[in-house]
């Protein structure tokens, strides 16, 4: 049984039972971490709003060799994790990674991925998200996922992958980085690899059509109700480590200590 909590700043993962850890899964952190983001499914199947998923061939678990900042921040890192994973595939080729486009000395945005994918040309934009339900917000299926901090939101980011970055491949400054590799946009195809763990409200059903239901990772309550947990113990994982599968080999805190950190 998996149960986690977000507040507005915060995502805590909370035993309330044993968890066991799986012989196979990785120790290392930065290994964990790359078995997590493999453990967590594309947010959507089909499309959504026009976006296709682009479908990485397995989520068999691979070694991640490569080196990582430790101040890498999520986003990137899973960029990183999906090079890596898409290096597995021999008919894979990536072309360019995190290119920024300029006008002059202003960047006006970044190709996340441009690839060959049996021998396709693909511009790929690369998506990792935690998101909340709450039937308060917007009147749409979509409208209703926002982030744990309130400020973000489903809908926002889906419209700025709509109107914004896949857009920037049709750019005129783009055109000197495709022209350097040789490829022309009316043969490319675009897709995202938007992967997410989504969180329900405690203790309620919530029916939703368009987006993965095995995205759905735990729960969330208000801090205000998180009383009715003060027999349990709780573990605040960083930012860069809500990627990890849930298990028991972590700091447990006790309730009392867990409200000083938090508050």
């Amino acid at each position: 049984m998996q149960i986690y909590f977000i507040s507005i700043h915060l995502l805590i993962k909370i035993k309330l039972m044993y968890f066991s850890i799986s012989m196979n899964a990785p120790l290392n952190s930065i290994q964990a971490q790359y078995y997590g983001f493999l453990q967590t499914f594309l947010l959507w199947k089909n499309s959504v709003l026009g976006l296709k998923q682009l479908k990485l061939p397995t989520k068999k678990t691979t070694l991640f060799n490569e080196t990582i900042p430790d101040n890498l921040r999520l986003g990137k890192r899973v960029e990183r994790f999906v090079g890596h994973e898409l290096k597995q595939n021999e008919t894979n080729e990536i072309l360019i990674e995190n290119v920024q486009i300029q006008n002059k000395k202003i960047t006006i945005g970044e190709l996340d991925c441009v690839l060959k994918l049996d021998k396709i040309p693909i511009h790929l934009e690369i998506i990792y998200k935690f998101y909340l339900y709450d039937e308060q917000v917007g009147t749409t299926e979509l409208e209703h996922w926002i982030g744990p901090n309130r400020t973000d939101s489903l809908i926002a980011k889906l419209t700025k992958l709509k109107n914004k970055q896949l857009p920037l491949l049709y750019n005129p400054f783009t055109e000197p980085i495709l022209d350097a590799l040789d490829l022309k946009t009316d043969g490319m195809q675009q897709f995202v690899c938007f992967k997410a763990q989504l969180f329900v409200p405690y203790q309620k059903e919530v029916e939703f059509t368009l987006l993965n239901k095995e995205c759905v990772n735990g729960f969330y309550i208000p801090i205000s109700e998180i009383v009715q947990f003060k027999d349990c113990k709780f573990h605040i994982p960083s930012k860069i480590n809500w990627l990890l599968e849930v298990h028991t080999q972590v700091k447990w805190l006790p309730y009392l200590l867990f409200l000083d950190e938090t508050h």
